[in-house]
């Protein structure tokens, strides 16, 4: 089974605001950078969008260690994610925020085996401070790693009782090979 890192990163202009999100895919010595944006969403879906972009990005199943700076969503996806499924996604006495996204991160990570990791946010992690950047110029420039630079992912909000989000585009990166990309300072 191939062993992939996967590292990863989300940014808000003010929150809710222009959101963007990055993540580094590691495979040997291949790396491929994938970011994209919102025009209005929250830091919290921003950070939940980089790893399912990174996951969806791969072809095969994997072992993948994903490495994030949120506390939010390692331990979402590896603590609270149990009690809000069996709960059918209501936390107390209103709906779990951002269940669409972490419905659909759920369905990724049981295709690859994987492992998670918490970094310091604008620390000593040269991918994470890279992703960091990434995201925010994504935020700020409204432009992403495909051609055609639209906004990815429609976001949903306000989810109320009972709510299924629509299956997940698949395959978003089917025909992408991994490239690889030198490493060069944060322009910015």
């Amino acid at each position: 089974m191939k062993r992939v890192l996967l590292i990863t990163d989300g940014s808000c202009l003010g929150n809710p605001g222009p959101g963007g999100w990055a993540c580094i895919l590691r495979f040997g010595a291949v790396k491929k950078e994938l970011f994209g944006y919102d025009p209005h969403t929250t830091n919290n879906r921003m950070e939940l969008m980089a790893p399912i972009q990174g996951l969806l990005a791969l072809k095969d199943r994997c072992e993948v260690e994903i490495t994030t700076d949120s506390e939010y969503v390692r331990q979402g996806i590896t603590v609270w994610i149990v009690h809000w499924k069996r709960r059918q996604w209501w936390k107390k006495n209103r709906p779990v925020r951002n269940a669409d996204l972490w419905i659909e991160l759920d369905e990724l990570v049981q295709k690859h085996q994987t492992q998670w990791a918490w970094t310091r946010g604008h620390a000593d992690h040269d991918d994470n401070n890279r992703c960091d950047w990434l995201a925010q110029n994504a935020a700020r420039t409204q432009t992403s790693s495909w051609s055609d630079n639209r906004p990815h992912h429609k976001l949903t909000h306000d989810l109320g009782a009972g709510y299924l989000p629509p299956k997940p585009q698949r395959g978003l990166f089917d025909n992408l090979e991994l490239i690889e990309v030198e490493d060069s300072a944060d322009p910015g």
